[in-house]
């Protein structure tokens, strides 16, 4: 009998998931909560920094040159070294490469359009993780099948090319290795870029990427990262914890996103203390700068959302807005990931934080009685 191609591509999807479900592995039940840490640093730093805490951390970022992912230079060749070495006094961490960010795969809907470039690339990513004795691999294709950096090529069809990578890399791959996929959190992403069902039996997290609710093309302030939803904010980490909830992923696969920085807009007129006003976004600032920066000597006044569990700050004489994640908001995330019985938390980025004191921290004295 002959099969279809459609039914050989359901056969090997129902076979992976299979045997993920076997192996244990990409399974959370009875497992601490995950902790993920992106991370861009040259790894000079990486030992000032309360590793022990990280179940996982990816490095970002790696690029495509052709088909194939690529160490660009020695600094990045030396930073993947350094994050393995951290596995002989931390055996638990998993030390996870990525593919792009934002702006950093103009390439990804030409390669992944054609299963020569996608099988290329895949072989290429099981030969770094031998190379350099790396766990496994996240996806940050900023997007399939959306429009996002200007001029970026997209289209349509990358939605299924998606799927088809994540089949292609799981077959590679096998159970050995994990692999995980950076998602929007915001609607069209959510509506558009992924097939849900067929892509989440195979991967064992999808990083919620629950801030940048407001960006840098945002002509209103608003909250950069909120956990509820409110009349002004629809859109919420909350809001894409329940999509994704109602097509089907396993809430245990679920990794929410939290800020380790803030968005700064001028020109907020003050009302409603600068809160979803216009405004502009002129920069950042990193947690670990905030006591300097955001900071009543500075003019700024911070405040407490209520409904959305968020923060903020303004400063009225120099008309800026600053959004962002604090100790209150982040304790707020983690009890929330214990109560939805989520995967975890992942944050952007690690050289963001405080070295002790900080957001980090927070999330291991909250997430203590997960464990």
């Amino acid at each position: 009998m002959q099969i279809s191609k459609s039914m050989k591509n359901i056969l090997i999807t129902v076979f992976f998931a299979v045997l993920l479900c076997v192996s244990g592995f990409g399974q959370t039940t009875n497992k601490p909560m995950v902790v993920i840490a992106y991370y861009m640093g040259d790894g000079s730093n990486i030992s000032q920094y309360k590793t022990e805490y990280l179940t996982h951390i990816i490095y970002s970022f790696l690029h495509l040159k052709g088909n194939k992912l690529v160490v660009d230079n020695s600094g990045d060749s030396l930073a993947i070294t350094k994050l393995v070495d951290l596995k002989k006094s931390n055996p638990r961490l998993k030390v996870i490469l990525s593919l792009g960010g934002w702006g950093g795969c103009p390439t990804c809907t030409d390669v992944f359009s054609s299963e020569i470039g996608t099988n290329e690339f895949a072989e290429s990513v099981l030969d770094l993780f031998k190379i350099y004795n790396a766990d496994g691999l996240d996806l940050d294709w900023e997007y399939p099948a959306i429009e996002s950096n200007p001029g970026f090529s997209f289209k349509p069809e990358d939605k299924q090319n998606f799927t088809r990578l994540i089949k292609t890399l799981r077959q590679t791959f096998g159970t050995k290795y994990e692999l995980s996929f950076a998602a929007g959190g915001f609607k069209e992403f959510l509506d558009k870029s992924v097939e849900w069902p067929i892509v989440m039996p195979l991967v064992d997290y999808v990083n919620l990427m629950s801030y940048d609710l407001v960006n840098g093309y945002s002509v209103k302030t608003g909250h950069l990262t909120s956990l509820y939803s409110t009349s002004q904010q629809p859109i919420s980490t909350d809001y894409s914890v329940m999509y994704l909830d109602s097509v089907g992923v396993p809430m245990e696969k679920v990794v929410i996103g939290l800020a380790f920085y803030a968005r700064i807009f001028s020109g907020v007129e003050a009302v409603n203390n600068g809160l979803y006003q216009k405004g502009k976004f002129t920069g950042y600032e990193n947690y670990k700068d905030f006591d300097k920066k955001l900071n009543a000597e500075s003019g700024y006044i911070h405040y407490w959302d209520n409904n959305a569990r968020a923060p903020y700050a303004y400063n009225k004489k120099a008309k800026t807005f600053a959004t962002f994640d604090n100790l209150r908001s982040v304790n707020y995330k983690v009890k929330y990931v214990k109560e939805r019985k989520l995967a975890g938390v992942m944050f952007w980025e690690l050289s963001g934080d405080k070295v002790s004191g900080g957001l980090l921290d927070m999330i291991h004295e909250a997430g203590k009685d997960s464990e």
